[in-house]
């Protein structure tokens, strides 16, 4: 007991040290910070005035037909708030690979006593809770100028929330293996960032997908998060009764962190025994 006590508590202070790292380098750039408010409604704009123009009165009836709601921008700045931790995950833990091998620090990171998963859990975690604040506010912002119309328990939504994101993190901890062994991966990364974004549904229901694509949708564990907090917030028509999609969530959290570490150190011990670490 007293060494798995020793060992959580150096675990967690590298948890503490990498996060903190990450939350003084977001303060030292402060206009990245506005540009990060700013850039969500530069892309959102253009769909709320789309919506606009495919309503009869303020209504969107053929989507209300799929979604379960005529509020189309609505639904889609849901999709937004949901896909930016998508983006976390998968830039938060592949990319910080990149970004160490570019900045020339990996190798001295690699080299210390620190565990390597906690180095990345540190950085995405600390992603996470800036992204939650920056979220939050842009779907006020959304309210007053869009008039966006969450009727849910926003509290609710954000714990359903957590179990898509350790699912999420498993994803992105098995790409940061990759990212160890071909390197460079920066157009992977992005391009799997949009895809489950986009078949998870961020912008339409997943059941107007075709059927091949539908049956790629309902084997991401983020198709049912997006789907569970639009219910709650939005009052759709969910996939699965929620509570069922939490239990989807629930399971797919424990099997994605446990296949996600297996890649990730498959690929760091293939490295290790290579000696190529040392040629980022």
């Amino acid at each position: 007991m007293a060494k798995f006590s020793k060992w959580l508590h150096s675990q967690l202070r590298v948890f503490r040290t990498t996060a903190r790292k990450e939350f003084l380098i977001f303060t030292r750039y402060p206009a990245n910070a506005v540009l990060s408010l700013i850039e969500p409604l530069m892309w959102l704009t253009p769909l709320y005035f789309m919506g606009k123009a495919f309503s009869v009165g303020g209504h969107a009836v053929g989507f209300q037909g799929f979604a379960g709601t005529s509020d189309y921008f609505s639904f889609v700045m849901v999709g937004a708030f949901m896909s930016s931790y998508i983006a976390v995950a998968f830039w938060g833990m592949a990319y910080s690979i990149e970004e160490d091998m570019i900045l020339g620090v990996l190798e001295p990171n690699w080299v210390t006593p620190a565990n390597r998963v906690s180095m990345l859990l540190g950085r995405s975690v600390m992603f996470a809770l800036l992204t939650t604040t920056q979220s939050l506010i842009v779907l006020l912002v959304g309210t007053l100028l869009f008039n966006v119309r969450v009727s849910g328990d926003i509290f609710v939504a954000l714990l359903i929330i957590v179990p898509m994101f350790i699912a999420i993190l498993g994803l992105g901890l098995g790409l940061a293996g990759v990212v160890l062994a071909v390197r460079r991966a920066q157009t992977a990364i992005d391009i799997s960032n949009w895809v489950v974004s986009q078949i998870s549904g961020m912008q339409f229901p997943v059941t107007v997908l075709p059927k091949p694509l539908m049956a790629v949708a309902l084997l991401l564990p983020t198709t049912y998060g997006y789907d569970a907090v639009r219910s709650v917030l939005l009052g759709t028509k969910s996939l699965l009764p929620v509570k069922q999609e939490i239990a989807i969530l629930a399971v797919s959290a424990v099997v994605l962190c446990v296949v996600g570490c297996r890649v990730f150190y498959m690929f760091d011990r293939r490295c290790r025994r290579l000696g190529t670490i040392g040629e980022h």
